[in-house]
């Protein structure tokens, strides 16, 4: 009997992730694994697959790669599966952002709140749903791992409406702590944080380097950037690029973060660019320090064109006979980054703590325990346990319990296909301040995403 363990990945062709994730069990050298690719674009498919195998060959690592558009094909015997699926793909994220400019609302994500988010949630959670039955069916005992957006509302309408028990992942907190080493000075080895509230809105809120509260010095680092400014001004970067050069992070890249962190005494974890769609009552119009959200700050055309290149360029190697390039197998940051280490110390009973979105359960005092929350967790060989959270209070709270309305709506709406409850969500959500334009969009994205939304059809 093989030992093999098995991992099914949906949306393979999220081409960045699926190589990402291969180079990280080639990496890790654990275990005898088959990395299962499913995707429903068959030629994608057929390309991701041969640039995975020829990767597998290179390194001569023990993975067996297969693939099939059906993941129905894939799912029986799986340990894990992964959903990294976009429903719609870029064309129809791209008409989240733009169909609400027309009412004066501008985002610069649009993946997981305000009406882009909310819009997002409706084609996403049937999907979603439809797998974890087949992960019921097929493989019931399979952990299901979510990176897909809106994670709260994906994760709260999955486990809201099936057995599956659906852990959501992201790499925000990970990015927040490379961003405050940087601000720091200091190896990211030696920082620990501690960090809660929703997916792309998570509070790091006890931060320490050797274990010594660097709150102070944060604030201090502040200051000193503020009094040179006065003297020599310079622009904020608006587009946020992943902190590639040697530079500390300037607090006029990321102003609203660095507010919130003076006033409330947490930094949101992937900092503006995320963070800013929390708080549209901020930023009316899109008007954000002298720029625009999603125009000239955080520009969303942008982002949408460096994915598709990078994306052309990773499914070109699997075209080429030649070997993969050195640089393929260089360990990457991104959403998969922490899959192997989490799969391991659920294997072994290593106990290791990650962030994780998981209903609160007691973590955090005063929230309902079946609101889904990013939050510390231990990774068990009994499942995942929650941290209790000490010191999560105050304004830091009281945001994150006022937007848990609008993630109830929006599950609620897509869970039904009620229009009335999808209008309701946006006005909860704040970025829709009147009825009217809430049902007016309501509308327009009906129209728009028609083929994706079976439930209001």
């Amino acid at each position: 009997m093989s030992d093999r363990k098995k991992i099914v990945l949906i949306g393979a062709g999220s081409a960045v992730f699926t190589k990402g994730l291969i180079v990280d069990f080639i990496q890790s050298g654990y275990g005898s694994w088959e990395i299962a690719l499913c995707d429903i674009n068959p030629i994608i498919l057929e390309s991701i697959t041969k640039l995975a195998k020829k990767m597998v060959k290179q390194k001569d690592a023990d993975i067996k790669i297969s693939a099939s558009t059906d993941r129905t094909e894939l799912l029986p015997g799986a340990d894990f599966v992964v959903t990294t699926i976009a429903v719609g793909g870029r064309r129809a994220w791209e008409m989240d952002v733009k169909i609400p400019r027309q009412y004066g609302i501008y985002q610069p994500v649009g993946d997981s709140v305000m009406p882009g988010g909310i819009a997002r949630a409706q084609r996403m959670i049937p999907v979603m749903l439809e797998i974890a039955r087949d992960i019921e069916r097929l493989c019931p005992k399979a952990w299901f791992f979510n990176y897909s957006n809106p994670m709260t509302a994906i994760v709260t309408a999955v486990r809201r409406a099936s057995n599956v028990k659906i852990i959501g992942l992201c790499h925000g907190v990970i990015y927040g702590e490379k961003y405050l080493a940087k601000m720091l000075g200091a190896d990211v080895k030696r920082l620990t944080t501690i960090g809660a509230g929703l997916n792309h809105l998570t509070w790091l809120f006890d931060i320490r380097v050797d274990g010594k509260d660097v709150k102070p010095r944060l604030l201090e680092i502040l200051r000193d950037q503020k009094e040179k400014d006065k003297i020599n001004p310079r622009a904020g970067n608006f587009f946020n690029p992943l902190l590639e050069d040697k530079e500390i992070p300037y607090y006029k890249d990321n102003p609203f973060s660095w507010d919130l962190f003076e006033r409330y005494g947490g930094l949101p974890a992937v900092v503006d660019r995320h963070a800013v769609e929390f708080f549209p009552e901020r930023f009316p119009g899109g008007e954000y320090y002298g720029s625009t959200l999603g125009v000239d700050a955080f520009p969303i055309d942008d982002v949408i064109s460096r994915g598709e290149e990078t994306y052309r360029m990773m499914l070109e190697q699997g075209e080429t006979e030649e070997e993969a390039e050195a640089d393929l197998f260089k360990r990457a940051d991104g959403e998969h980054e922490q899959l192997v280490e989490i799969i391991k110390s659920i294997i072994l009973d290593e106990r290791k703590v990650f962030s994780v979105n998981i209903p609160n359960d007691g973590a955090v005092k005063g929230i309902p325990d079946d609101a889904v929350l990013e939050i510390p967790a231990a990774a068990t060989g009994n499942g995942f346990s929650t941290l209790h959270i000490n010191g999560f209070d105050g304004m830091m709270k009281y945001i994150i319990e006022k937007r848990l309305a609008s993630v109830n709506a929006t599950v609620q709406a897509a869970l039904t296909g009620n229009k009335k409850l999808w209008a309701d969500a946006m006005l909860l959500d704040g970025a829709v301040t009147e009825l009217e334009t809430a049902e007016r969009l309501v509308e327009d994205f009906t129209v728009e995403h028609r083929n994706y939304l079976p439930q209001y059809f």
